[in-house]
C-alpha cells in the first residue's frame, strides 16, 4: 500500500509552482466518514484539522498549512477534528475520473 505524504509548510516557491492557487476549494464540517480514494489526490490545507486513517494503516495527521498526497485506490477513514477548507487537485482528466468512480460504483 502507499503512504499518505504530509508536507510541513511546504515553501512558496513549491506551491506556486504546482498552481496550487488555481486549484478548486472545498469545506467540510467536523465530522467522521469513510473515503476512497479513485485516483491521486494532492490537497493544500487552507484552514482546519484532520486525522485520516487508512485501513490496514496507522493514522496520519495533518492541518492548516500543510501538503497532502494521498496515493490512488486507499480506502481510509477521516475526522475531520476542526472544520476543513483545502485547495485539491486530482490526477488524470475529469472523464477519466467519473469513469474511475462509475466502474468503482458498478464494481467492475
Amino acid at each position: 500500500m502507499s503512504k499518505i505524504i504530509v508536507e510541513h509548510k511546504p515553501s512558496t516557491s513549491n506551491l506556486e509552482a504546482l498552481g496550487v492557487s488555481k486549484w478548486p476549494t472545498w469545506r467540510k464540517e467536523v465530522s467522521v466518514f469513510p473515503w476512497t480514494f479513485h485516483e491521486q489526490e494532492i490537497a493544500y490545507i487552507l484552514e482546519g484539522e484532520c486525522v485520516i486513517t487508512p485501513e490496514g494503516g496507522s493514522p496520519v495527521k495533518f492541518g492548516k498549512g500543510d501538503l497532502v498526497t494521498f496515493p490512488s485506490g486507499i480506502k481510509a477513514s477521516w475526522e475531520v477534528k476542526q472544520p476543513l477548507h483545502k485547495h485539491y487537485k486530482l490526477e488524470g482528466s475529469a472523464f477519466g475520473q467519473m469513469l474511475r468512480r462509475a466502474k468503482a460504483f458498478l464494481k467492475l
